[in-house]
Protein backbone atom coordinates (compact mmCIF):
# COMPACT_ATOMS: atom_id res chain seq x y z
CA UNK A 1 0.00 0.00 0.00
CA UNK A 2 2.58 2.58 -0.96
CA UNK A 3 1.94 5.36 -3.31
CA UNK A 4 3.63 7.02 -5.61
CA UNK A 5 6.14 9.49 -3.74
CA UNK A 6 6.79 13.19 -3.02
CA UNK A 7 9.44 15.95 -3.19
CA UNK A 8 10.80 18.16 0.58
CA UNK A 9 10.26 21.54 0.05
CA UNK A 10 10.64 25.04 2.12
CA UNK A 11 7.62 26.35 0.54
CA UNK A 12 5.52 24.33 3.67
CA UNK A 13 7.17 26.12 5.85
CA UNK A 14 5.59 29.99 4.42
CA UNK A 15 2.54 28.08 4.00
CA UNK A 16 1.68 27.77 7.49
CA UNK A 17 1.76 31.80 8.14
CA UNK A 18 -1.53 32.24 6.09
CA UNK A 19 -4.19 31.22 8.65
CA UNK A 20 -6.47 34.22 9.64
CA UNK A 21 -9.17 34.98 11.84
CA UNK A 22 -10.78 32.38 13.54
CA UNK A 23 -14.44 32.13 15.16
CA UNK A 24 -16.91 30.18 15.81
CA UNK A 25 -17.80 26.66 14.12
CA UNK A 26 -20.64 24.63 13.48
CA UNK A 27 -20.88 20.40 13.42
CA UNK A 28 -21.05 18.31 9.53
CA UNK A 29 -23.69 18.43 7.41
CA UNK A 30 -25.49 15.50 8.02
CA UNK A 31 -25.96 15.28 11.57
CA UNK A 32 -26.13 18.63 12.25
CA UNK A 33 -28.94 19.06 9.70
CA UNK A 34 -30.92 16.07 12.09
CA UNK A 35 -29.77 17.97 16.10
CA UNK A 36 -28.46 21.26 15.39
CA UNK A 37 -25.41 20.38 17.44
CA UNK A 38 -21.88 22.63 16.78
CA UNK A 39 -18.83 21.45 15.33
CA UNK A 40 -17.02 21.65 18.39
CA UNK A 41 -19.76 18.92 20.38
CA UNK A 42 -18.17 15.78 18.34
CA UNK A 43 -15.37 16.86 16.47
CA UNK A 44 -11.86 18.11 17.56
CA UNK A 45 -11.42 18.59 14.48
CA UNK A 46 -13.53 17.87 11.16
CA UNK A 47 -13.74 14.82 10.81
CA UNK A 48 -11.75 13.45 13.26
CA UNK A 49 -13.88 12.90 16.69
CA UNK A 50 -13.60 14.20 19.97
CA UNK A 51 -14.77 11.55 23.51
CA UNK A 52 -18.65 13.06 22.86
CA UNK A 53 -18.54 12.20 19.14
CA UNK A 54 -17.04 8.63 19.57
CA UNK A 55 -19.69 8.47 22.26
CA UNK A 56 -21.84 9.39 19.77
CA UNK A 57 -20.97 6.68 17.27
CA UNK A 58 -20.82 3.72 19.72
CA UNK A 59 -24.33 4.34 20.66
CA UNK A 60 -25.12 3.66 16.69
CA UNK A 61 -25.30 7.61 15.96
CA UNK A 62 -27.89 8.03 18.58
CA UNK A 63 -28.13 11.19 21.28
CA UNK A 64 -30.43 8.35 23.45
CA UNK A 65 -33.26 10.58 23.09
CA UNK A 66 -36.47 10.89 21.69
CA UNK A 67 -35.13 12.54 18.47
CA UNK A 68 -33.25 9.49 17.65
CA UNK A 69 -36.46 7.54 15.65
CA UNK A 70 -37.30 8.95 12.28
CA UNK A 71 -40.40 9.55 13.48
CA UNK A 72 -39.78 12.49 15.21
CA UNK A 73 -37.80 14.43 12.17
CA UNK A 74 -38.59 17.03 10.23
CA UNK A 75 -39.73 15.80 6.66
CA UNK A 76 -37.25 17.71 5.21
CA UNK A 77 -34.04 15.87 6.67
CA UNK A 78 -32.32 13.82 4.18
CA UNK A 79 -29.04 12.64 5.79
CA UNK A 80 -26.48 12.74 3.33
CA UNK A 81 -23.18 14.59 2.51
CA UNK A 82 -21.27 14.76 -0.64
CA UNK A 83 -17.13 15.37 0.36
CA UNK A 84 -13.94 15.96 -2.12
CA UNK A 85 -11.00 17.59 -2.40
CA UNK A 86 -9.60 19.89 -5.10
CA UNK A 87 -5.74 20.15 -4.59
CA UNK A 88 -2.78 21.36 -6.01
CA UNK A 89 0.24 19.01 -5.06
CA UNK A 90 3.99 18.69 -6.16
CA UNK A 91 5.23 14.47 -6.17
CA UNK A 92 8.52 13.71 -6.31
CA UNK A 93 10.12 10.03 -6.44
CA UNK A 94 13.79 9.45 -6.55
CA UNK A 95 13.96 6.48 -8.31
CA UNK A 96 11.37 5.36 -11.09
CA UNK A 97 12.22 3.03 -13.55
CA UNK A 98 12.64 3.78 -17.02
CA UNK A 99 13.41 2.62 -20.49
CA UNK A 100 17.55 2.60 -21.13
CA UNK A 101 18.84 3.14 -24.14
CA UNK A 102 17.96 -0.16 -25.83
CA UNK A 103 14.72 0.70 -24.96
CA UNK A 104 14.30 -1.42 -21.97
CA UNK A 105 12.95 -0.39 -18.53
CA UNK A 106 16.65 -0.81 -17.04
CA UNK A 107 17.31 2.32 -15.56
CA UNK A 108 16.12 4.48 -12.43
CA UNK A 109 15.47 8.10 -12.84
CA UNK A 110 13.91 10.90 -10.39
CA UNK A 111 10.17 12.20 -11.66
CA UNK A 112 9.04 15.43 -10.22
CA UNK A 113 5.91 16.53 -11.18
CA UNK A 114 3.41 18.99 -9.98
CA UNK A 115 -0.10 20.31 -10.77
CA UNK A 116 -3.92 20.62 -10.17
CA UNK A 117 -5.70 17.46 -9.20
CA UNK A 118 -8.75 16.04 -7.66
CA UNK A 119 -9.48 13.66 -4.62
CA UNK A 120 -12.11 10.75 -5.39
CA UNK A 121 -15.72 11.64 -3.99
CA UNK A 122 -17.42 10.35 -1.06
CA UNK A 123 -21.35 10.34 -0.89
CA UNK A 124 -22.25 9.59 3.31
CA UNK A 125 -25.65 8.57 4.19
CA UNK A 126 -26.06 6.97 7.61
CA UNK A 127 -28.09 7.24 10.61
CA UNK A 128 -30.99 5.88 12.17
CA UNK A 129 -33.79 3.59 10.32
CA UNK A 130 -36.01 3.19 13.91
CA UNK A 131 -34.64 4.09 17.57
CA UNK A 132 -31.28 1.73 17.92
CA UNK A 133 -31.60 0.40 14.06
CA UNK A 134 -28.72 2.35 12.42
CA UNK A 135 -27.52 1.89 9.39
CA UNK A 136 -24.57 3.90 6.82
CA UNK A 137 -24.10 3.58 3.36
CA UNK A 138 -20.80 5.39 1.73
CA UNK A 139 -20.59 4.83 -1.99
CA UNK A 140 -17.40 6.06 -3.06
CA UNK A 141 -15.18 6.98 -6.62
CA UNK A 142 -11.42 7.80 -7.08
CA UNK A 143 -10.70 10.58 -9.20
CA UNK A 144 -11.73 9.37 -12.55
CA UNK A 145 -15.41 8.66 -10.88
CA UNK A 146 -14.90 4.66 -11.04
CA UNK A 147 -17.29 4.05 -7.94
CA UNK A 148 -17.53 1.39 -5.23
CA UNK A 149 -18.95 0.51 -2.04
CA UNK A 150 -16.75 1.33 0.74
CA UNK A 151 -19.28 1.28 3.38
CA UNK A 152 -22.47 -0.81 3.52
CA UNK A 153 -23.68 -1.73 6.96
CA UNK A 154 -27.03 -1.95 9.35
CA UNK A 155 -26.47 -2.28 13.18
CA UNK A 156 -28.77 -3.37 15.99
CA UNK A 157 -27.82 -1.10 18.69
CA UNK A 158 -28.43 -1.35 23.08
CA UNK A 159 -29.99 -4.69 22.48
CA UNK A 160 -32.23 -5.52 25.33
CA UNK A 161 -31.69 -1.63 26.60
CA UNK A 162 -27.89 -3.11 27.06
CA UNK A 163 -25.10 -0.73 25.92
CA UNK A 164 -22.73 -3.93 25.86
CA UNK A 165 -24.35 -5.31 23.19
CA UNK A 166 -24.26 -4.18 19.42
CA UNK A 167 -24.03 -6.04 16.72
CA UNK A 168 -22.97 -4.84 12.95
CA UNK A 169 -23.37 -6.16 9.53
CA UNK A 170 -21.91 -5.58 6.19
CA UNK A 171 -18.51 -3.84 5.22
CA UNK A 172 -17.15 -1.62 7.80
CA UNK A 173 -14.44 0.09 9.61
CA UNK A 174 -12.24 -1.68 11.87
CA UNK A 175 -12.51 -0.77 15.18
CA UNK A 176 -9.76 1.04 15.18
CA UNK A 177 -9.18 3.38 17.89
CA UNK A 178 -6.81 5.71 15.68
CA UNK A 179 -9.49 5.61 12.44
CA UNK A 180 -8.25 6.09 9.18
CA UNK A 181 -11.18 6.74 7.59
CA UNK A 182 -11.01 10.17 9.77
CA UNK A 183 -7.65 10.78 9.11
CA UNK A 184 -6.94 14.93 8.92
CA UNK A 185 -3.97 13.81 6.25
CA UNK A 186 -5.09 13.64 2.25
CA UNK A 187 -1.26 13.10 0.15
CA UNK A 188 -0.66 9.54 -0.90
CA UNK A 189 1.64 8.33 1.68
CA UNK A 190 0.67 10.85 4.79
CA UNK A 191 -3.38 9.98 3.85
CA UNK A 192 -2.95 6.57 5.36
CA UNK A 193 -1.28 4.68 8.25
CA UNK A 194 1.55 3.10 6.79
CA UNK A 195 1.07 0.71 9.87
CA UNK A 196 -2.20 -0.35 9.23
CA UNK A 197 -1.62 -1.43 5.24
CA UNK A 198 2.07 -2.96 5.95
CA UNK A 199 3.39 -5.83 3.81
CA UNK A 200 6.97 -6.60 3.67
CA UNK A 201 8.89 -7.39 0.86
CA UNK A 202 8.15 -9.76 -1.47
CA UNK A 203 5.16 -10.82 0.70
CA UNK A 204 1.88 -12.21 -0.58
CA UNK A 205 -1.02 -11.13 2.06
CA UNK A 206 -3.30 -8.57 1.55
CA UNK A 207 -5.63 -9.98 4.07
CA UNK A 208 -4.44 -8.24 7.04
CA UNK A 209 -4.86 -4.49 6.55
CA UNK A 210 -6.31 -2.88 9.08
CA UNK A 211 -6.89 0.12 7.71
CA UNK A 212 -9.17 -0.88 5.07
CA UNK A 213 -12.62 -1.50 5.63
CA UNK A 214 -13.32 -5.41 5.69
CA UNK A 215 -16.96 -8.07 5.23
CA UNK A 216 -17.98 -9.72 8.74
CA UNK A 217 -20.04 -9.12 11.55
CA UNK A 218 -18.60 -7.12 14.49
CA UNK A 219 -19.82 -7.24 18.51
CA UNK A 220 -19.17 -4.27 20.29
CA UNK A 221 -20.14 -2.81 23.68
CA UNK A 222 -19.06 0.16 25.88
CA UNK A 223 -19.84 1.69 29.63
CA UNK A 224 -22.74 4.10 30.12
CA UNK A 225 -19.82 6.36 29.82
CA UNK A 226 -18.06 5.19 26.92
CA UNK A 227 -14.83 4.81 29.24
CA UNK A 228 -14.54 0.97 28.95
CA UNK A 229 -14.82 -0.15 25.39
CA UNK A 230 -14.78 -3.65 23.54
CA UNK A 231 -14.89 -5.03 20.13
CA UNK A 232 -14.66 -8.53 18.37
CA UNK A 233 -15.17 -8.76 14.65
CA UNK A 234 -15.48 -11.87 12.67
CA UNK A 235 -14.43 -11.06 9.19
CA UNK A 236 -13.74 -13.21 5.69
CA UNK A 237 -10.51 -13.29 4.78
CA UNK A 238 -11.07 -11.27 1.79
CA UNK A 239 -9.41 -7.85 1.95
CA UNK A 240 -13.00 -6.21 1.65
CA UNK A 241 -14.04 -7.86 -1.28
CA UNK A 242 -17.08 -8.88 -2.77
CA UNK A 243 -17.95 -12.30 -4.46
CA UNK A 244 -15.39 -14.33 -2.52
CA UNK A 245 -12.41 -14.03 -4.61
CA UNK A 246 -10.10 -15.51 -2.79
CA UNK A 247 -11.50 -18.94 -0.53
CA UNK A 248 -14.96 -19.39 0.80
CA UNK A 249 -13.67 -20.89 3.56
CA UNK A 250 -10.95 -18.81 5.36
CA UNK A 251 -11.82 -15.82 8.27
CA UNK A 252 -10.43 -13.25 10.12
CA UNK A 253 -11.06 -11.91 13.60
CA UNK A 254 -10.55 -8.29 14.77
CA UNK A 255 -10.43 -8.18 18.82
CA UNK A 256 -10.21 -4.40 20.63
CA UNK A 257 -10.32 -3.29 24.14
CA UNK A 258 -9.61 0.12 25.68
CA UNK A 259 -10.32 1.76 28.98
CA UNK A 260 -10.22 5.83 29.65
CA UNK A 261 -9.24 7.00 32.93
CA UNK A 262 -9.25 11.07 34.39
CA UNK A 263 -5.70 12.39 34.78
CA UNK A 264 -7.24 15.74 36.34
CA UNK A 265 -6.12 18.69 34.48
CA UNK A 266 -4.61 16.82 32.02
CA UNK A 267 -7.81 15.55 30.97
CA UNK A 268 -9.01 12.34 30.12
CA UNK A 269 -6.55 9.90 28.83
CA UNK A 270 -7.47 5.90 27.01
CA UNK A 271 -5.26 3.02 27.18
CA UNK A 272 -6.08 -0.14 24.63
CA UNK A 273 -5.06 -3.66 22.59
CA UNK A 274 -5.83 -4.80 19.39
CA UNK A 275 -5.49 -8.00 17.75
CA UNK A 276 -5.94 -8.98 14.14
CA UNK A 277 -5.28 -12.99 13.63
CA UNK A 278 -6.45 -15.65 10.61
CA UNK A 279 -5.98 -17.51 7.66
CA UNK A 280 -6.25 -16.90 3.97
CA UNK A 281 -5.33 -18.94 0.94
CA UNK A 282 -2.21 -19.47 -0.44
CA UNK A 283 -2.62 -21.82 -3.15
CA UNK A 284 -5.13 -21.50 -6.03
CA UNK A 285 -6.79 -24.47 -8.61
CA UNK A 286 -5.91 -22.99 -12.08
CA UNK A 287 -8.26 -22.76 -15.35
CA UNK A 288 -5.21 -22.77 -18.42
CA UNK A 289 -3.25 -21.90 -15.94
CA UNK A 290 -5.26 -18.80 -14.08
CA UNK A 291 -6.44 -18.91 -10.76
CA UNK A 292 -10.07 -19.15 -10.39
CA UNK A 293 -11.94 -16.94 -7.77
CA UNK A 294 -13.19 -18.80 -4.74
CA UNK A 295 -10.75 -22.01 -5.10
CA UNK A 296 -8.22 -20.80 -2.76
CA UNK A 297 -6.93 -23.54 -0.15
CA UNK A 298 -4.24 -24.46 1.67
CA UNK A 299 -4.57 -21.56 3.98
CA UNK A 300 -1.82 -19.94 6.28
CA UNK A 301 -2.16 -17.93 9.19
CA UNK A 302 -1.33 -14.62 10.37
CA UNK A 303 -1.81 -11.84 13.07
CA UNK A 304 -1.01 -8.09 14.02
CA UNK A 305 -1.44 -6.94 17.39
CA UNK A 306 -0.25 -4.10 19.34
CA UNK A 307 -1.40 -1.83 22.45
CA UNK A 308 -3.04 2.19 21.58
CA UNK A 309 -3.16 5.18 23.48
CA UNK A 310 -4.97 8.53 23.12
CA UNK A 311 -2.95 11.07 25.66
CA UNK A 312 -4.49 14.66 26.42
CA UNK A 313 -1.64 17.36 27.74
CA UNK A 314 -4.62 20.12 28.68
CA UNK A 315 -7.13 21.60 26.51
CA UNK A 316 -5.15 22.40 23.09
CA UNK A 317 -2.52 18.99 22.95
CA UNK A 318 -3.06 15.38 22.60
CA UNK A 319 -0.83 12.30 21.52
CA UNK A 320 -2.03 9.70 19.53
CA UNK A 321 -0.03 6.47 19.74
CA UNK A 322 -0.24 3.17 17.84
CA UNK A 323 2.44 -0.22 18.37
CA UNK A 324 2.51 -3.45 16.39
CA UNK A 325 3.77 -6.54 16.24
CA UNK A 326 3.34 -8.52 12.74
CA UNK A 327 3.98 -12.03 11.82
CA UNK A 328 3.20 -14.05 8.37
CA UNK A 329 3.25 -17.24 7.35
CA UNK A 330 6.47 -18.36 5.25
CA UNK A 331 4.30 -18.96 3.01
CA UNK A 332 2.95 -15.35 2.71
CA UNK A 333 7.25 -14.32 3.00
CA UNK A 334 7.24 -16.19 -0.52
CA UNK A 335 5.14 -14.71 -2.17
CA UNK A 336 2.01 -17.02 -2.03
CA UNK A 337 -1.48 -15.42 -1.13
CA UNK A 338 -2.76 -12.70 -3.41
CA UNK A 339 -3.35 -12.94 -6.99
CA UNK A 340 -6.00 -10.07 -7.45
CA UNK A 341 -3.91 -6.92 -6.75
CA UNK A 342 -0.74 -7.56 -8.12
CA UNK A 343 1.04 -7.59 -4.76
CA UNK A 344 2.71 -10.44 -4.93
CA UNK A 345 0.96 -13.20 -6.95
CA UNK A 346 2.60 -16.76 -6.65
CA UNK A 347 6.09 -16.91 -7.64
CA UNK A 348 5.98 -16.66 -11.48
CA UNK A 349 8.47 -19.91 -11.52
CA UNK A 350 6.89 -22.32 -8.97
CA UNK A 351 8.41 -25.71 -8.24
CA UNK A 352 7.44 -28.30 -10.95
CA UNK A 353 5.76 -31.31 -10.00
CA UNK A 354 4.98 -34.72 -11.67
CA UNK A 355 1.45 -35.13 -12.72
CA UNK A 356 -0.43 -37.63 -15.32
CA UNK A 357 -0.13 -34.79 -17.66
CA UNK A 358 3.47 -34.92 -17.08
CA UNK A 359 5.92 -31.91 -15.41
CA UNK A 360 3.51 -28.86 -13.85
CA UNK A 361 3.71 -26.50 -11.77
CA UNK A 362 3.03 -27.74 -8.30
CA UNK A 363 0.64 -24.70 -7.50
CA UNK A 364 -1.16 -26.16 -10.12
CA UNK A 365 -1.56 -29.80 -8.07
CA UNK A 366 -3.84 -29.15 -4.60
CA UNK A 367 -2.03 -30.63 -1.41
CA UNK A 368 1.58 -30.39 -3.78
CA UNK A 369 3.09 -27.05 -3.04
CA UNK A 370 6.28 -26.86 -2.13
CA UNK A 371 7.91 -23.92 -0.38
CA UNK A 372 11.50 -22.72 -0.94
CA UNK A 373 14.30 -23.97 1.37
CA UNK A 374 15.00 -21.80 4.57
CA UNK A 375 12.04 -20.16 4.37
CA UNK A 376 10.97 -17.97 7.72
CA UNK A 377 7.77 -16.42 9.14
CA UNK A 378 8.34 -12.68 8.34
CA UNK A 379 8.38 -10.92 11.50
CA UNK A 380 8.44 -6.88 12.15
CA UNK A 381 7.93 -3.95 15.01
CA UNK A 382 6.48 -0.59 14.07
CA UNK A 383 5.47 2.48 16.28
CA UNK A 384 3.07 4.71 15.09
CA UNK A 385 3.25 8.49 17.00
CA UNK A 386 0.57 11.65 16.16
CA UNK A 387 0.60 14.78 17.97
CA UNK A 388 -2.10 17.61 17.25
CA UNK A 389 -2.40 21.14 19.01
CA UNK A 390 -5.77 22.04 18.49
CA UNK A 391 -6.11 25.81 18.25
CA UNK A 392 -9.38 25.91 17.88
CA UNK A 393 -12.01 23.63 16.77
CA UNK A 394 -11.46 25.54 13.39
CA UNK A 395 -7.66 25.65 13.35
CA UNK A 396 -5.49 22.57 14.09
CA UNK A 397 -2.07 21.62 13.43
CA UNK A 398 -0.85 17.63 12.90
CA UNK A 399 2.01 15.80 12.90
CA UNK A 400 3.27 12.20 12.30
CA UNK A 401 5.81 10.08 12.60
CA UNK A 402 6.07 5.91 12.06
CA UNK A 403 8.83 3.64 11.66
CA UNK A 404 8.30 -0.10 10.93
CA UNK A 405 11.49 -2.38 11.22
CA UNK A 406 12.12 -5.72 10.06
CA UNK A 407 12.94 -8.21 12.67
CA UNK A 408 13.20 -11.75 10.71
CA UNK A 409 12.97 -12.21 7.11
CA UNK A 410 11.38 -14.76 4.61
CA UNK A 411 14.17 -15.24 3.19
CA UNK A 412 17.48 -15.63 5.54
CA UNK A 413 19.51 -14.39 2.55
CA UNK A 414 18.00 -10.78 2.27
CA UNK A 415 19.32 -7.65 4.15
CA UNK A 416 18.28 -7.41 7.17
CA UNK A 417 16.66 -4.10 6.88
CA UNK A 418 15.13 -4.71 3.68
CA UNK A 419 11.57 -2.94 3.46
CA UNK A 420 11.70 -1.16 6.27
CA UNK A 421 9.84 2.10 6.32
CA UNK A 422 10.27 6.10 7.79
CA UNK A 423 7.61 8.47 7.12
CA UNK A 424 6.82 11.98 8.50
CA UNK A 425 3.92 14.24 7.99
CA UNK A 426 3.51 17.56 8.81
CA UNK A 427 0.06 20.08 8.38
CA UNK A 428 -2.51 22.33 9.11
CA UNK A 429 -6.05 22.34 8.26
CA UNK A 430 -8.15 25.46 9.26
CA UNK A 431 -11.76 25.55 8.49
CA UNK A 432 -13.31 29.17 8.72
CA UNK A 433 -16.97 28.33 8.75
CA UNK A 434 -18.75 24.63 9.53
CA UNK A 435 -22.49 25.35 9.11
CA UNK A 436 -25.66 22.66 9.14
CA UNK A 437 -25.49 22.71 5.71
CA UNK A 438 -21.85 22.79 4.19
CA UNK A 439 -17.99 22.49 5.91
CA UNK A 440 -14.81 23.67 4.32
CA UNK A 441 -11.55 23.11 5.24
CA UNK A 442 -8.21 25.02 4.07
CA UNK A 443 -6.02 22.31 4.20
CA UNK A 444 -2.12 21.97 3.70
CA UNK A 445 0.59 19.05 3.97
CA UNK A 446 3.87 17.90 3.70
CA UNK A 447 4.43 14.12 3.52
CA UNK A 448 8.16 12.19 3.23
CA UNK A 449 8.72 8.68 2.61
CA UNK A 450 11.95 6.00 3.23
CA UNK A 451 11.78 2.59 2.29
CA UNK A 452 14.87 0.52 2.59
CA UNK A 453 16.11 -1.35 0.18
CA UNK A 454 13.04 -1.44 -2.86
CA UNK A 455 13.63 0.51 -5.91
CA UNK A 456 12.51 -0.96 -8.69
CA UNK A 457 16.13 -2.09 -10.86
CA UNK A 458 19.11 -1.16 -8.12
CA UNK A 459 17.07 -2.38 -4.84
CA UNK A 460 18.55 0.33 -3.28
CA UNK A 461 16.42 2.85 -0.73
CA UNK A 462 13.78 4.53 -2.52
CA UNK A 463 12.56 8.06 -1.11
CA UNK A 464 9.26 10.10 -1.89
CA UNK A 465 7.49 13.01 -1.25
CA UNK A 466 4.52 15.50 -1.24
CA UNK A 467 3.44 18.89 -0.72
CA UNK A 468 -0.13 19.50 -1.11
CA UNK A 469 -2.25 22.56 -0.71
CA UNK A 470 -6.18 21.94 -0.97
CA UNK A 471 -9.72 22.84 -0.53
CA UNK A 472 -11.67 19.95 1.51
CA UNK A 473 -15.33 20.97 1.84
CA UNK A 474 -18.42 19.01 2.44
CA UNK A 475 -22.47 19.88 1.77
Amino acid sequence: MISSGRSRTSVLLLAFFVVGFVSSAHALPAFARKYGLRCSACHESWPMLNYFGQKFKDNGYQLMNDRDAPIWQNPGYWPVTFRITPIWHRVSTNKVQVDGSAGLGGNEAKITSSGFDLSGLDFHTGGTLEKNFSFYVLPSSDATASFHFETVMARLDNISGNPWLNVKLGKFELDNLLSEKRILTLTGNGGIYQLYHFIPAGDGNVFGQMGDNQLGVEVMGHSYNDRTRYSVSLLSSNDGQVGLPYGSESYSTFITGSQAFDAGKAGVQRLGFYVMAGEAPTSYLTNFGAPIGGSGTQNKGYSREGFVGQFYFGQHVDLQVVTQHGEDSAWFGQGYGDYIDGYASNPSSPPMCNSAAGMVPCNNIPGTTALAAGSRNPTWNGVLLEPHYVYSPQLIFIGRYETIRMSQQSTPTNPSNLGNITTYTVGYRYNPFMTSRAGFAWHTEYNWFHQDGTSPVTATNLTSSELLLGFDFAF
